[in-house]
């Protein structure tokens, strides 16, 4: 079997190499996601849809270079169906997302800002420009009833032409968020703590497209050495209970789901162990958001336990719901958290995207490769 197979899947060329060329150097990618079985075991690795023939390696200070014997190079493909960019709360700009996401070598992302898609426009540019597939999402708040406290967020994957009612509903989501924030502003003002909502504002890069909410009054009480990090902002004065908290407001369930459809996409629960809900009763509500227009459930989520994924997904399948992968990247605000990384630092396999393009049949979609 030879690499030329797929050389109408790999629209990419490798510059010439010598003995002392890194592999992440020749095919613009990051070596973590690269794989090295010898040629022997590529008949076990069909289901992998990149491969290149490449000569022999040899592992030196934790970088790969290449003298000369046979070899095969094994990359996997890797996506990400829920990120950010400073549209909302995320740290990257949606152009030095999709940098990064090249960077990283993901072949398909979906940026999900919460309750905007004012970064969808120069996402999609920059992603054509970096050759990785995109798809053009939001993640929406919610009315979540629960008692534990829990959060309601509903993914809308697919977002290629918004209707006259997603936008209606948008529109109402920034006007309720704008009267939270000013009624956040005026908690901080009244505790002593004198700010402006222009200075707010700023931390979002003042952007009117841009979302503000919680976590960019976090990075303002940070600037003015109020709080020595965003973690303890939100411990302190921005959390549920504490003395600047106001609740976030929400749309109903079914006219979420409904304005994703009209829009083209799919509707996925997001996070769902985020909801607090007991796993005695997970599957019966889950269940019924099927029944009222669910079409996907985030089965795998940095924050989840991977045996919890694991029950999520085998769920997600069991009642024929999308399952979906992310890794909710926010960049700094959010260190901890990795592009095409998951639960358990699992990589998204490209199997979730080809999931979800079966599901939405989604136009403008090359199914193949980049």
């Amino acid at each position: 079997m030879q690499a030329a197979y797929f050389s109408s899947i790999l629209d990419r060329r490798s510059p010439p190499v010598n003995d002392i060329t890194p592999l992440h150097t020749i095919f613009g990618i990051n070596h973590e996601f690269f794989e090295f079985p010898g040629k022997n075991s590529l008949h076990s690795l069909m289901n992998l849809t990149l491969f290149q023939e490449i000569v022999n390696y040899r592992p030196e200070k934790g970088t790969c270079y290449l003298p000369t014997i046979a070899y095969y190079l094994i990359i996997k493909q890797v996506v990400d169906l829920h990120t950010h960019s400073t549209a909302s709360d995320g740290s990257f700009t949606p152009s030095a997302l999709m940098e990064e996401a090249a960077k990283r070598g993901l072949s398909a992302i979906a940026l999900t800002d919460h309750d905007t898609i004012g970064g969808l426009q120069e996402a999609e540019k920059a992603a054509g420009e970096q050759g990785i597939r995109f798809i053009p999402g939001i993640e929406l708040e919610i009315i979540c009833n629960s008692e534990a406290g829990g959060e309601f967020h509903l993914l809308g994957l697919g977002i290629w032409r918004p209707s006259p009612g997603f936008s209606a509903a948008v529109d109402y989501l920034m006007h309720r968020r704008e009267e939270r924030n000013l009624e956040i502003l005026e908690k901080m003002n009244m505790a002593g703590v004198t700010a402006s909502y222009d200075e707010i504002k700023a931390h979002a890069g003042g952007d009117p497209v841009h979302t503000i909410g919680r976590p960019h009054f976090a990075s303002f009480l940070v600037k003015r050495k109020i709080v020595k990090n965003r973690e303890q902002a939100f411990s302190r004065y921005l959390g549920r209970g504490k003395p600047f908290y106001m609740p976030k407001i929400g749309l109903e369930f079914e006219r979420a789901a409904t304005v994703i459809k009209e829009s083209g996409g799919i509707a996925v629960l997001a996070h769902p162990m985020s909801l607090y809900v007991a796993w005695g009763r997970l599957p019966a509500l889950i269940e019924n958001l099927k029944e009222r227009g669910l079409d996907g459930l985030e089965a795998w989520h940095p924050t989840t336990k991977v045996s919890s994924c694991r029950r999520l997904e085998d769920l997600g399948k069991r009642l024929g719901l999308l399952v979906t992968a992310g890794s909710d990247f926010h960049g700094e605000t959010r260190p901890g958290r990795k592009l095409g990384i998951t639960a358990g630092e699992k990589k998204i396999e490209d199997v979730f995207f080809q999931a979800f393009c079966e599901k939405a049949a989604a136009p403008g979609l090359d199914l193949k490769s980049r």
